[in-house]
């Protein structure tokens, strides 16, 4: 027999930099397609913009250079009114929801968590189903409808923070039958409030955005939206070793002087700010939490501090693409954005069961 010699520290410090390199790579790359396809993307619908005219339209506005405009009204209008903060939207909402999945995935210890596990989504559902159905006119505006959205949002967290805590500690199991349970609940609070509503357009309008959609992106839900995810993301980041900690078990957490419930009770609550604010602005999205963290895996590692970053980058490239799609394929009418993303994750997901189909879960 061979005997295995130990692994020195100088070898486990060139896996870390080879490890570091190849993140840094990857993100450079991704950022840089990313750049390219939100150009792209701007321009592509059913009036097109050829991308040197978008990008000149971008720079007019933003820094003011060229100083003469080359386009036409119509076109300036196109690209810096609807379509560019459509796409940042999009690359937002993505982000997030990618960054929320990696971080669930952790939380509750399975692989198949994504936001919709736990209950977050279907109460933000059941909020924007109340303002779209049974709102006066002025509470169906965007604002308004994305205002109630993040309270059924709010209302489905600590509804989950009660559930979890019930005679005992938060654990990962309680946090996913809690969620389960909780999306169970407000899925039949929506269907019932649609139900209940003689609306009819508003019941198409429900339903609608129940699947997702960018339709109403605005440079407001722009701000907003960059402020929560930028937010999110960097108080991710700074959890990310005690999180990499997390993931070995709470028996190992408890051993380095970590409370498990503690650290999950403030990333929790993190990802739940998150995912309200991105789905009151989008509609219910899948698929996005679910395959994007495993495919940032796949590129960089399972180290929260590369995970993340490249999880936000990746969510970002999967939905700008798929909301071209969504505008695209059926041009004028669009698509719900989660009918494309199921269409393009389903598969996705098939081929990473087959690809860990040996290893543990």
């Amino acid at each position: 027999m061979t005997a295995t010699l130990p692994r020195t520290e100088d070898a486990d410090d060139l896996d870390h930099a080879r490890h570091r390199v190849t993140t840094v790579l990857w993100l450079g790359g991704l950022a840089a397609a990313l750049a390219v396809v939100l150009i792209v993307a701007t321009g592509l619908g059913p009036v097109w913009v050829p991308p040197g005219t978008v990008a000149r339209i971008i720079g007019h506005h933003t820094f003011g250079v060229p100083a003469v405009a080359d386009w036409t009204p119509a076109q300036d209008s196109i690209v810096w009114l609807v379509r560019v903060p459509r796409v940042l939207l999009g690359a937002m909402v993505g982000a997030a929801l990618a960054v929320a999945g990696a971080v669930l995935q952790t939380l509750v210890r399975n692989v198949l968590a994504d936001p919709h596990i736990l209950g977050v989504t279907s109460g933000a559902s059941t909020g924007a189903a109340v303002s779209l159905l049974f709102g006066v006119t002025a509470a169906t505006t965007a604002g308004a409808l994305a205002a109630s959205a993040f309270a059924g949002a709010l209302a489905a967290t600590v509804l989950l923070f009660a559930i979890a805590r019930i005679n005992g500690q938060m654990t990962s199991l309680r946090l996913l039958l809690g969620g389960v349970t909780i999306g169970y609940l407000f899925s039949a609070a929506t269907s019932f409030l649609i139900f209940a509503s003689d609306n009819q357009e508003g019941a198409r309008t429900v339903l609608f955005w129940l699947l997702g959609s960018l339709g109403s992106a605005a440079w407001s839900s722009v701000a907003t939206t960059a402020l929560v995810t930028a937010a999110a993301v960097a108080a991710l980041l700074l959890l990310a070793a005690r999180l990499d900690v997390l993931a070995a078990g709470d028996d190992t957490a408890r051993a380095l002087g970590m409370s498990p419930v503690r650290l999950r009770m403030l990333a929790l609550g993190v990802v739940a700010l998150a995912i309200g604010a991105v789905v009151a602005v989008a509609g219910a999205i899948g698929f996005v939490g679910l395959i994007v963290p495993h495919v940032a895996r796949l590129c960089g590692g399972g180290t929260h501090r590369r995970l993340i970053p490249l999880s936000a980058v990746l969510g970002a490239l999967f939905l700008v693409i798929a909301d071209v799609a969504a505008r695209v394929v059926f041009a004028p009418r669009e698509l719900p954005l989660g009918i494309v993303t199921a269409v393009v994750g389903a598969p996705l997901l098939l081929v990473l069961i087959r690809r860990f189909r040996h290893s543990p879960t």
